[in-house]
C-alpha cells in the first residue's frame, strides 16, 4: 500500500481541525482544471482553480475561481482595493507561493496573501481545489476554505 504524502495544505487544514477529503489522479505535468474535473468525473462547477496576481501597488493577491471561468480584472482589483491587478508570470509562482502551476492552492502558501474566493463557491456544500501538488485535489466546504486562507467571498469572474 502506497503511503499517503501530505501536502502543506493538508497539514494546515489538520492543524486547524478542518475536515477535508482528498482525491488523487495520475499527473506528471500541468493539467488545467477543466481537464482535472473531466479526469475525476466531476461537475466543472464544483472545481476551482487558484490564480495569483499582483496589483499596481506591488502587493500579491490570490483569487480562487471556477475552473471554466475567467477573472474579471476590474472586479478583482476593486475587491482588493487596487487600481489594477494582473496575473504573475508562471516562473514567479513557485518561489512566491511554494506551489507549482497546476498544484497551487490558497492554503499553506509560503506567505499569506490577501485571498478572494468567487462567491459562486457558496452555492455548494463542498468544492474541490488543488491540494498543493500535481495529481491531488481537496474536497472541503467553501467556508472552511475561506477560514483556512483567511479569505473573503466576492464576485470575481466575467459573465
Amino acid at each position: 500500500m502506497k503511503k499517503e504524502t501530505k501536502t502543506n495544505a493538508m497539514r494546515m487544514l489538520e492543524r486547524m481541525d478542518i475536515s477535508y477529503e482528498h482525491r488523487e489522479y495520475e499527473c506528471d505535468e500541468f493539467t488545467d482544471g477543466s481537464a482535472v474535473a473531466d479526469l475525476l468525473g466531476l461537475d466543472h462547477d464544483l472545481v476551482f482553480k487558484t490564480l495569483v496576481a499582483v496589483g499596481t501597488s506591488g502587493q500579491h493577491y490570490v483569487f480562487v475561481i471556477p475552473v471554466d471561468a475567467s477573472l474579471d480584472f476590474k472586479k478583482c482589483a476593486s475587491s482588493v482595493g487596487e487600481k489594477a491587478v494582473q496575473l504573475i508570470h508562471q516562473k514567479e509562482l513557485l518561489p512566491l507561493t511554494g506551489y507549482v502551476r497546476g498544484g497551487c492552492t490558497a492554503v499553506g502558501m509560503k506567505k499569506s496573501f490577501p485571498t478572494r474566493i468567487d462567491e459562486t463557491a457558496t452555492l455548494f456544500d463542498r468544492i474541490y481545489v488543488s491540494a498543493g501538488r500535481l495529481g491531488c485535489q481537496l474536497l472541503l466546504a467553501p467556508e472552511d476554505l475561506r477560514r483556512a486562507c483567511d479569505g473573503a467571498f466576492d464576485d470575481l469572474t466575467t459573465l
